[in-house]
This record gives structure tokens, C-alpha cells and sequence, in this order.
């Protein structure tokens, strides 16, 4: 029988005593090794986490570098009306003012930006984005009609 609800213990056919699984050694073992097999395979374990935690840590500094990075082009393509109107188009759209971000460097670094693009220009940017990305929504009824439909109602 098997250590169940009634709290009795798993017994061989002679009656002697097994003891619980928690007790074996050669169970815990096995465990032991499946779990630093499974660390493994995720990069984990008791030497990959330092190594992991100091590549997140790299990688989120990489991001934070390229960031500033674009930041100090912004400031240097942009006037300041124009940076604090970007700015409010990221609070409520972001995925808006990273495609207009985007656009501004990439002409920024073929040199199609001369002059600092003023908030006037912006907005014409802005409205000219918009009206290439609005969703033209379309209702389109079909009625299908077969040899039940009553006509009187």
C-alpha cells in the first residue's frame, strides 16, 4: 500500500516497512542531477548565473547607450517645440513616435534634414503619417437568401 489520506506507510509484500520516497537517497540523487541538467539547459546553474546576470546587465547598458545615443540626434534635428510635441505624441501613441523617430534619423543620416525641423514641420509630418496609417474601415452586408426566407415579414 502507498502513504495516502489515511496516512499509512508503503509496506513491501512482507510487511516491512519502505519508508517514504522523500527518503531515498538514490531518488534524491537522480532529482538532484535532473535539476542541474535542466539549469544547464537554460543557462542557469550555480557558475552560469553570475556570467547571465553580468550579460543582461551589458545588454541593458547596450540598450541605454543606443537610447541616449538617439536621444542627443533627436535634440540635434529637432527644435525644442518640436521635441516637446514628439514628446506628447509619445505619451499617447508610442508605436507613433517611434515610426516618426525613426524617419527623422534615417533622413537625418542620408542628409535630407539642412535645418532643425521646426514643430510646424513636424506636424505636417505627423498629419501625412496619419493619413497613410488610418485604417479605412468598410461594412460590407451579404445577405444570403434561399428557398425558406419568408417574405411577408
Amino acid at each position: 500500500s502507498t502513504k495516502g489520506s489515511s496516512g499509512r506507510r508503503r509496506t513491501e509484500g512482507n510487511g516491512r516497512e519502505l519508508g517514504t520516497m522523500a527518503d531515498d537517497p538514490e531518488l534524491q540523487a537522480i532529482r538532484q542531477r535532473r535539476m542541474q541538467e535542466i539549469m544547464a539547459q537554460q543557462g542557469g546553474g550555480a557558475g552560469g548565473m553570475p556570467q547571465n546576470m553580468e550579460q543582461a546587465q551589458q545588454q541593458a547598458e547596450q540598450r541605454q547607450a543606443a537610447e541616449e545615443q538617439r536621444q542627443e540626434m533627436l535634440v540635434r534635428i529637432l527644435t525644442p517645440d518640436a521635441r516637446e510635441r514628439l514628446n506628447r505624441v509619445r505619451l499617447v501613441k508610442p508605436e507613433k513616435a517611434m515610426g516618426i523617430e525613426n524617419m527623422l534619423l534615417a533622413a537625418a543620416q542620408r542628409g535630407a534634414i539642412g535645418e532643425k525641423v521646426t514643430e510646424d514641420r513636424l506636424i505636417t509630418l505627423l498629419t501625412q503619417v496619419n493619413e497613410q496609417t488610418q485604417k479605412k474601415t468598410s461594412v460590407k452586408i451579404i445577405r444570403r437568401t434561399s428557398a425558406l426566407d419568408d417574405d411577408d415579414w
